[in-house]
């Protein structure tokens, strides 16, 4: 057994290249060399905050803890998440995260390992496609 104690791993911004607007993220668990191909995050977006376009070689999880946010796979609509939702992203499917316009989001991200590869980032998401 092993217990990770909250404030082991420090907070960190978000970088530019991946987000746009403000974010956090807070390590929760990461990969056990050898044993683990799993690793997750809490990621905190204020208001009009979110991800660039991605891809997860083995698909991700979100699970939304707090907030009111926007998810968008590649070809479909912006759908709302709340509090309670759980998201998930097929592998290599082209997608976006992030918070609504209004109204700040918390969600933790689940993702694995596949060949060293975790995720694949893309163009940011525009204001145009973000407010349609």
């Amino acid at each position: 057994m092993e217990i990770i104690k909250n404030g082991v791993m420090a907070s960190v911004k978000g970088p530019d290249e991946w987000f746009s607007g403000e974010v956090r993220i807070d390590p929760l668990f990461g990969q056990k060399e050898n044993i683990t191909k799993g690793a997750g995050a809490l990621v905190t977006f204020e208001p009009g905050a979110r991800t660039a376009w991605h891809t997860h070689p083995a698909g991700q999880t979100l699970i939304v803890q707090s907030g009111l946010g926007w998810v968008q796979r590649e070809g479909g609509p912006i759908e709302e998440i709340r509090p309670g939702d759980v998201v998930w992203f097929a592998p290599n499917e082209k997608h976006w995260h992030g918070a609504s316009p209004n109204k700040a989001m918390s969600h933790i991200a689940i993702q694995e390992e596949v060949n060293g590869e975790v995720v694949t980032w893309m163009e940011k998401v525009s204001n145009e496609q973000y407010t349609k």
